[in-house]
């Protein structure tokens, strides 16, 4: 059974907010970021506020006679009750010392209303609406609590409006966020807050080390919450992989859990760093960018910031395949919305990826050797492959168990295209600057 909610108004405070700008149209200045159109109830008030904000963002006065004009021009000036109502609203304002106060109340209001029609929505999906999994329930619902919010975005702009935002944007230094690995943020300044980074690589190259030591590396910044995906490993094992590097504990004791006297003590110790970092793990399988957007926001929600997004890999991803796209196509749909989401959560998204059999074939990879790459190179900002060289051997790393491993910036949108040569210990899970 539906329920009928009453949908609350303030007619009084809509009124009071556009008869002092009739009044003294400056108050808009303050006001005009406070409220939108759709927060007025009545057909009239949203009509008579376009009209104000038309005025206001193109530098035009705003009065009875001015809008009275723009409006007959538009031929709407009768359908929100002519001058006679323009005036009524100017004479009926207490005050306009007030103006900002009425405008909350509106948009209190519009909140609230937007909240129970999401509500009774909600509840209409929930009876037997048009949904085809739990996953696409949980989409819907989230994309209408979104919708509550009260819309904040810019808009488009021209070229002489976006002008001082622009020299603030030059003026405001972009945080940047090191990674742990030296030459790298050395010459790229970091990871930008809204790139989405592949790092890709043959099976066993160490990408999974890489990822791990990038997202300690971050977490130790203190610049917001670092989220890990991991599909093939279980949390258990990435606890491992981190606590390993941090103890010097030979991966291999951990396998055979054949620990010496005092490792105990180590791994508690280490374990007692990793508290203190806001690292989070989830080890769940075959992940939908949908449940990592929802558990992102949610995180963000609570902690206020994040400072990264790692997921462990791209293709064994839920990626759904519609009718009549390749799965090339719904790979890249994937890349396209982790993209979306670095924006929207404003921190880097790193994306794990295979490399193609093609790649067996050649010495140095490219963005041609990517898996399924479908749009993945359109959609990155940064594409790095992790290989090793067969010409770059030292026999010396081999008896230790160490390689060496390059790593080839192969697309770097703004920061360009480099090399760097690494050393990876794997029995302690563990890139050194080569």
């Amino acid at each position: 059974m539906i329920l009928s909610i009453p949908l609350t108004q303030n007619l009084e405070a809509e009124s009071a907010v556009l008869g002092a700008v009739l009044i003294k149209a400056s108050v808009i200045d303050e006001i005009a970021h406070l409220v939108d159109p759709r927060d007025f109830t009545i057909h009239a008030h949203q009509m008579i506020w376009k009209a104000m904000k038309h005025q206001y963002q193109n530098n035009k006065p705003i009065d009875i006679v001015t809008l009275s004009h723009m409006l007959q021009t538009y031929k709407r000036l009768e359908e929100v009750g002519g001058v006679t109502y323009l005036t009524e609203l100017a004479q009926a304002v207490p005050t306009t010392s007030n103006t900002a106060y009425y405008a909350n109340i509106v948009r209190s209001h519009a909140i609230r209303r937007r909240g129970a029609e999401a509500g009774e929505k909600i509840i209409q999906l929930a009876s037997g609406g048009e949904i085809e999994d739990d996953e696409d329930f949980f989409t819907q619902v989230e994309q209408l609590a979104l919708n509550i919010r009260p819309q904040t975005a810019n808009g488009m702009k021209s070229i002489r409006d976006g002008r001082e935002a622009y020299m603030e944007h030059l003026r405001r230094q972009d945080e940047l966020i090191p990674t742990g690995f030296k030459r790298f943020d050395n010459w790229s300044g970091g990871l930008g807050r809204d790139w989405l980074y592949i790092l890709a690589g043959r099976p066993s190259v160490g990408k999974t080390a890489k990822m791990l030591q990038m997202a300690r590396g971050i977490a130790e910044q203190d610049k917001g919450e670092v989220l890990i995906w991991s599909q093939e490993m279980s949390r258990e094992q990435l606890i491992n992989r981190m606590i390993i590097p941090i103890t010097a504990i030979p991966a291999g004791r951990f396998r055979r859990r054949n620990f010496q006297p005092g490792d105990e003590q180590k791994i508690s110790d280490a374990y007692d760093c990793l508290e203190m970092l806001p690292l989070h793990i989830e080890d769940a399988s075959n992940v939908s960018i949908e449940e990592i957007r929802a558990t992102a926001r949610q995180i963000k929600r609570r902690h206020g910031k994040l400072a990264a997004i790692f997921v462990d890999y791209l293709t064994i991803m839920k990626i759904p395949q519609e009718k009549g796209k390749t799965w090339s196509q719904a790979v890249g749909e994937v890349t396209k919305q982790a993209k979306h989401l670095a924006r929207e959560m404003d921190c880097p998204f790193v994306l794990l990826a295979q490399m193609n059999r093609e790649s067996k074939k050649v010495q140095r990879p490219g963005l041609e050797h990517l898996k399924d790459s479908g749009n993945i190179e359109q959609d990155a900002d940064v594409v790095e492959f992790l290989w090793e060289d067969p010409e770059d051997h030292d026999p010396g790393y081999g008896n230790n168990g160490a390689k060496v491993v390059h790593s080839v910036i192969a697309k770097g949108r703004d920061i360009g295209i480099n090399d760097f040569r690494y050393i990876f210990k794997g029995w302690l899970q563990k890139y050194e600057e080569g």
